[in-house]
């Protein structure tokens, strides 16, 4: 698998794709997701992603699952200097059975926290990428930035990223830690897929803020950014008929865009999955894909992107359509 950086010079070398472990521990259980990232590490990949409340909101659930199957994964196969761990706080509900409404928020006490919670429940000393998982406008821009800094400082965190925060949020914090001389942001992540949404239409999915055109032209204006996206594959529905859309996605352009991945898919023998991630990949240098799985033979198939080759007409339909 091919290698990049991601934020910037200084950060982390990752293959080409991250995998996503949002239901590690939960819905997957612990045997099939040991699967998937033994498959996942042996096929070159290396950058997992998960979070401090991952899975909160399936039944008995309570968060800490995804951080310790990985964690047990990792001590199991001695493997931790082979992935790079990318994990987040902020989300994580501060009463049982809460959502967002009741997420922690990014205070400096709740960063400092929620690092050596993250850590305890990995079994390891640092965090490759550190995220701030939401906005939470209530507290200070400097308090959370300083205390981001006092870890990157300590060891204990790499390099820094925000998710789902907009495009002015990101560069007002990235500003504040130039002036101050703190580490900055250097990672996006948001939603962001082939299918585009109606951004005057909410998002089903609790917290999901999709990419905007703003925020594209600013990660690509920034040349230490990387823009990890996730819901790359909608959940199934570039393939499958019983996993329907949301209405976010009840515009004209979907139909034409469906076809034309479906198209492209049926001329290289590939699946609208491949393409989709395909053209992820052979697009923007600043776009790095997140893929979830529910199957080591799911896994196999989104792999198989990494083969399949846009030729120049391909990725101008598929652009136009």
């Amino acid at each position: 698998m091919l290698r990049r950086r991601i934020g910037g010079a200084d950060g982390p070398e990752v293959g080409a794709l991250c995998l996503g472990a949002m239901t590690f521990g939960t819905a997957l259980d612990e045997a099939t997701s040991f699967a998937v990232l033994d498959r996942f590490v042996e096929a070159g990949g290396n950058l997992i992603d998960t979070s401090d409340n991952y899975a909160f909101w399936l039944p008995g659930a309570t968060g800490d699952e995804s951080e310790t199957t990985v964690g047990r994964w990792m001590a199991s196969r001695g493997a931790r200097d082979r992935v790079v761990i990318s994990t987040k706080f902020g989300a994580r509900p501060t009463v049982p059975g809460g959502g967002l409404e009741a997420a922690e928020g990014l205070s400096a006490p709740v960063a400092r926290k929620a690092a050596q919670e993250s850590l305890r429940r990995l079994g390891t000393d640092r965090i490759d990428l550190y995220w701030t998982h939401i906005e939470d406008r209530s507290v200070p821009l400097e308090e959370t930035l300083g205390a981001l800094d006092e870890l990157v400082t300590a060891g204990q965190v790499r390099v820094l990223g925000a998710s789902n925060h907009p495009a002015w949020r990101m560069e007002r914090a990235r500003a504040l830690a130039r002036r101050n001389g703190w580490t900055g942001y250097t990672c996006v992540q948001q939603r962001y897929s082939y299918l585009q949404p109606r951004f005057d239409v909410a998002l089903p999915e609790g917290g999901h803020v999709h990419v905007t055109p703003e925020m594209l032209d600013y990660v690509r204006s920034e040349p230490d950014l990387t823009l990890m996206a996730y819901s790359t594959l909608l959940f199934g529905a570039y393939s499958r008929d019983d996993k329907p859309l949301s209405p976010a996605y009840d515009h004209p352009g979907t139909a034409r865009r469906l076809a034309a991945v479906r198209a492209v898919a049926a001329e290289l023998g590939a699946t609208p999955g491949q393409v989709v991630l395909a053209w992820l990949l052979g697009g923007d240098p600043a776009v790095l894909p997140i893929v979830g799985v529910s199957s080591v033979a799911q896994l196999e198939e989104l792999l198989g992107a990494l083969e399949v080759t846009l030729d120049p007409e391909q990725r101008d339909r598929l652009d136009r359509a």
